[in-house]
C-alpha cells in the first residue's frame, strides 16, 4: 500500500512564503499555493512560533521615513516611474501583510485562512502586474526609495487579532479605496501609453482592493460579536489605543460602501477625515 502524503499545513506555507526575501519568488510562491490543488491542512489551533526575519524583504530599495521619500512629478519619465514604484512598494507590502495575518494568528475559523490566502495571492499578482510594467519602462522595484510605514502597524497589532483586522484591511488598506481615483485622474492628465496603462492597473487593483477590505470588515464584524463588542465604538478606542493615522479626505464612499461600511461608520469617519 503507497502512503499518501500528508495535506501541508496552511499557516506554515504562508510563514515560509513572508520569510521569502526576493519579491518575485515571494509572489511567485503565494501564487502556487493560493493555485495548489492538494488539499489544505488548516492548524488553526497551533502555537506557533514567529522566527527571526519577517517580513522577507530585499536589500533594495532603501526603506526612509515617509518624510524623507522625495516627492517627483509623474508628468516626467523619471517622476512617473517613481509614482508607480511607490505603489509597487505597496503591493509588495501588502502580500506580507496578508500572509502574516494567514499563520499568526490562532483559533479561527478555517474560513479565516483561506481569505488571507486568497488576499496575498491577488496582491501578488499586483505586485507582479505593477513591477512588469516598471521593467517595461525601464525600472525595477528598488531603484527608488521607499517608506517603512506599512509593516509598522502590522508589528503594533502582532498581538490581537482584532486590533489587526480593525488596524490593516479596515483602515490602511482603505485609505487605498480613496487615494486610488484621485491617482488615476492625475495619470489621465500625464495622458503618455505608461501613464494610461497604470490607470489600466489600477482599476484592478481598485477592484480588488474592495474585496480585501471587505474580508476585513467580515472578520472584525466576526470578531467583536464573539466578544460582545461594538464595532463602531471599538474601532474609535482600537484607532486611539494604536495610534492609527488620521483619513484624508474625500472618502470613496461609494467603495467604502461596497466593502461593507456601513452608514453609521461612514457618518463617524466621514466627520473625522
Amino acid at each position: 500500500m503507497i502512503a499518501m502524503p500528508s495535506p501541508a499545513d496552511l499557516r506554515q506555507q504562508a510563514l515560509q512564503a513572508l520569510l521569502e526575501p526576493d519579491p518575485q519568488k515571494k509572489a511567485s510562491m503565494t501564487l502556487d499555493l493560493q493555485a495548489s490543488s492538494a488539499p489544505f491542512l488548516i492548524a488553526n489551533n497551533a502555537d506557533l512560533m514567529a522566527p527571526p526575519g519577517l517580513p522577507g524583504r530585499p536589500a533594495r530599495p532603501e526603506l526612509r521615513s515617509h518624510l524623507d521619500v522625495p516627492k517627483r512629478s509623474p508628468f516626467t519619465p523619471e517622476g512617473l516611474a517613481a509614482l508607480l514604484h511607490a505603489v509597487t512598494h505597496i503591493e509588495f507590502n501588502a502580500i506580507n501583510l496578508a500572509l502574516d495575518a494567514a499563520w499568526r494568528f490562532r483559533g479561527l475559523p478555517p474560513a479565516y485562512y483561506l481569505d488571507w490566502l486568497k488576499v496575498a495571492a491577488e496582491e501578488a499578482q499586483h505586485f507582479s502586474l505593477l513591477n512588469e510594467h516598471l521593467q517595461a519602462m525601464g525600472y525595477d522595484y528598488g531603484d527608488f526609495p521607499a517608506h517603512t510605514g506599512l509593516w509598522d502597524m502590522t508589528e503594533k497589532t502582532e498581538g490581537d487579532v482584532l486590533a489587526r483586522m480593525a488596524l490593516v484591511p479596515r483602515t490602511l488598506e482603505a485609505r487605498g479605496l480613496d487615494a486610488t481615483p484621485p491617482m488615476q485622474a492625475k495619470l489621465r492628465r500625464v495622458g503618455t501609453p505608461d501613464a494610461l496603462r497604470a490607470v489600466d492597473i489600477l482599476d484592478v487593483i481598485l477592484r480588488d482592493e474592495i474585496g480585501h477590505v471587505a474580508i476585513g470588515n467580515h472578520w472584525y464584524r466576526f470578531l467583536c460579536a464573539e466578544r460582545e463588542l461594538d464595532p463602531v465604538a471599538t474601532y474609535a478606542v482600537l484607532a486611539q489605543q494604536y495610534g492609527a493615522p488620521r483619513l484624508k479626505g474625500p472618502l470613496n464612499l461609494e467603495a467604502r460602501r461596497d466593502a461593507g461600511f456601513d452608514a453609521a461608520e461612514l457618518a463617524l469617519l466621514s466627520a473625522n477625515a
